[in-house]
């Protein structure tokens, strides 16, 4: 069929659904998205991925009150090659300029220093690490963070550094220009204000936010041993209606934008924040259902979650999980083309994640014993691809049912 193939989407929708795409692998990153006139959104779908393409899940995954469809766009869409070459552009003339008027002579080095992306939230740009590294920069002070920001039609920039090793995850950002940190993001119709020189923000587990929105947790309680600033606790409030929900966070800045994100989004009623270490909770015996959205791994809070667990009738784990597959050795593997090596590639994942949720269900029995002192059966009851950090190594989370026999 002639044209690019389009999942269509209602505008108002359309950052999520991309968002799903994207993590599935689906989104063709080379074009660009087309907006049409009756407030559409036109995402452009790799061709290799239409004969696995599942259009009825990727519409239950965001939950849209629209509906979604598959279409081939006969307009040309732009190549975000071109797109970026023309911001690029906009970005190096301005700082020729600003380097003249400083008597400075503009070098390849300076080009390259430039920065290939960042992160945009509300009115604030946050650079990554590895630009402006060059020392000419330093001469441009102020002159250069406000030429910056002009160019990048921002009001705020800040800089990351690094993750800090002080235990919470830290991010080591500097204000360049602006003179506060706050920004505010919102996913599927939930708020999330953070202090970006002091919270990271996960943007890249959007599609597991919204399978928890998803969920129907009415008369539940639920625990959230890793909670940061509500990725997870919040989703599990405001959509999935948890009758309670008790999150602990050990990061009293990521506490304190919790607090502020329960009152924004009008559901502290029904939440129990607990500062510390979840290895020290006093709770147990409460919960029909434990999230534990800590990577790479949260194995030391499931000796906590087994005690969490209602003894009477059990409920649900949601484990997270850096899962790492073996590297297939290429020169025993015949030539194939790149459809059907991803398709084997991903079979060789669904295998290994098989085999990691097989060993976890069955040390988690273990553990219920223990704690418990009776019989417990476990199951899995699905297993879900977060996103991926390298083509080998994979963020997973397993939905573990746990009842007593």
């Amino acid at each position: 069929m002639d044209g690019v193939p389009c999942l269509r989407v209602p505008q108002c929708h359309a950052q999520q659904f991309r968002e799903c795409l994207q993590s599935n692998g689906a989104l063709d990153r080379s074009l660009s998205l087309l907006k049409e006139s009756d407030e559409t959104v036109l995402l452009p779908i790799l061709p290799s991925c239409l004969p696995q393409f599942d259009l009825q899940s990727f519409q239950t995954m965001v939950a849209s009150d629209g509906a979604c469809e598959l279409v081939w766009s006969q307009t040309p869409l732009q190549f975000k090659k071109d797109r970026g070459q023309t911001r690029g552009n906009k970005l190096e003339t301005i700082l020729q300029k600003l380097l003249d008027s400083h008597g400075e002579r503009w070098t390849e080095e300076l080009k390259k220093d430039l920065p290939h992306s960042f992160q945009r939230h509300e009115d604030l740009v946050l650079l990554g690490e590895s630009c402006f590294s060059q020392p000419l920069w330093k001469k441009m002070d102020k002159q250069l963070w406000s030429t910056v920001a002009k160019a990048l039609k921002a009001k705020r920039l800040a800089k990351m550094s690094r993750i800090s090793k002080d235990g919470f995850r830290s991010p080591v950002v500097m204000m360049l220009l602006g003179e506060h940190s706050w920004v505010t993001h919102v996913d599927n119709g939930v708020k999330y204000e953070f202090d970006v020189t002091k919270c990271m923000f996960s943007a890249g587990n959007i599609t597991e936010k919204l399978r928890v929105a998803g969920f129907d947790c009415r008369g539940e309680t639920v625990v959230d041993l890793y909670a940061g600033i509500g990725y997870f606790t919040l989703p599990y409030l405001v959509h999935a209606k948890a009758s309670h929900v008790h999150a602990c966070e050990w990061n009293p800045d990521a506490v304190e934008a919790l607090q502020r994100n329960l009152k924004a989004n009008r559901v502290s009623d029904r939440c129990t924040i607990h500062q510390g270490d979840n290895r020290q909770l006093k709770l147990s015996d409460i919960a029909e259902r434990v999230n534990l959205g800590l990577i790479p791994s949260s194995e030391d809070g499931w000796p906590v979650a087994c005690r969490l667990l209602k003894r009477a009738t059990g409920g649900i784990l949601h484990i997270h999980q850096n899962v790492t597959s073996p590297l297939p050795n290429s020169t025993a593997i015949p030539a194939i083309n790149d459809t059907a090596q991803r398709f084997s590639g991903r079979k060789a994942d669904r295998e290994v994640w098989q085999v990691w949720a097989n060993d976890t269900a069955n040390r988690i029995t273990s553990l219920l014993k223990d704690i418990t002192g009776t019989l417990w059966k476990t199951n899995i009851q699905h297993i879900e691809h977060v996103k991926s950090y390298a083509p080998h190594v994979h963020h997973v989370v397993l939905d573990l049912e746990c009842r007593p026999s």
